[in-house]
């Protein structure tokens, strides 16, 4: 602006302004992907029957569970290297960013969707045992040890993948049955929802000492979250489901060059 000699001077608050107002804002972003799995509403749908209390058209009974299980990878503990300021009249909690790496653990967590309980451990890290600990752990109580099913919906990570999964489950426990969200669709799983409060609640600044302070930090939430949490508001029904495929079916027809690509890729 100055070198055209539009403005003789000019603020970078100006000019924040002016870009906060312009139609166009290529630093704002949305990303997407397309629907890969071919059975992606068969799947999706059974999840969303399971958490409205339906199965195979069949209302649930009184000994039928509904369990969402996933793992948190990673979860640090960084030590700060000047003790954190507690937030006062005005004044926000203030963290150091510098830190010193104390290892990190992974965080696995069951939920029963309709009971609002949570079942947790932490683990060195993920896979096969660590996920059939957390199954163990969550059969072995009742009433799910004697129910006459406990539907395990899972994604598609390695820990829980395919019919092999499925059939270790199955043969572990006959009354679990292994439920796999569609591919990439993360967010047909409620426990997800669980972890992002995790993340907030918990996790976040992420100032701990050692592994230990953070075993502890999960294990007094997820007290407190038993003692007063409710089931989530889950409202996204099959009804939905097939209002948005449609929705992207006509999207599809619309722009025939963006399927092509997606193919392609």
């Amino acid at each position: 602006m100055v070198a055209r000699a539009i403005a003789g001077s000019i603020s970078a608050s100006t000019v924040r302004r002016w870009l906060a107002g312009d139609a166009l804002k290529p630093w704002q972003y949305q990303s997407w992907i397309f629907i890969r799995d071919p059975d992606f509403r068969a799947k999706a749908g059974h999840i969303m029957d399971l958490y409205a209390r339906i199965s195979d058209g069949v209302p649930l009974g009184r000994d039928e569970y509904v369990i969402c299980a996933d793992e948190k990878t990673s979860v640090q503990a960084r030590c700060r290297c000047h003790p954190t300021l507690a937030p006062g009249q005005a004044r926000a909690m203030r963290i150091n960013h510098e830190y010193d790496r104390g290892g990190a653990l992974a965080y696995l967590a069951a939920y029963d969707v309709h009971q609002a309980k949570v079942f947790g451990r932490t683990e060195a890290t993920t896979g096969i045992a660590p996920f059939m600990n957390l199954v163990i752990q969550v059969m072995s109580e009742e009433p799910y040890a004697s129910a006459k099913h406990v539907f395990w919906i899972v994604d598609n990570g390695s820990s829980h993948r395919g019919k092999t999964a499925i059939d270790r489950l199955t043969s572990t426990f006959p009354n679990a049955v292994m439920v796999h969200t569609p591919v990439h669709a993360s967010w047909t799983n409620q426990i997800e929802i669980f972890f992002s409060i995790v993340q907030r609640k918990v996790v976040s600044p992420n100032d701990f000492t050692d592994l230990d302070e953070i075993r502890d930090r999960l294990r007094a939430f997820e007290d407190r979250y038993n003692a007063t949490a409710q089931p989530f508001q889950w409202k996204f029904t099959t009804s939905d489901l097939d209002d948005l495929l449609a929705r992207l079916d006509r999207h599809t027809a619309d722009h025939p060059e963006e399927s092509s690509v997606a193919l392609a890729a």
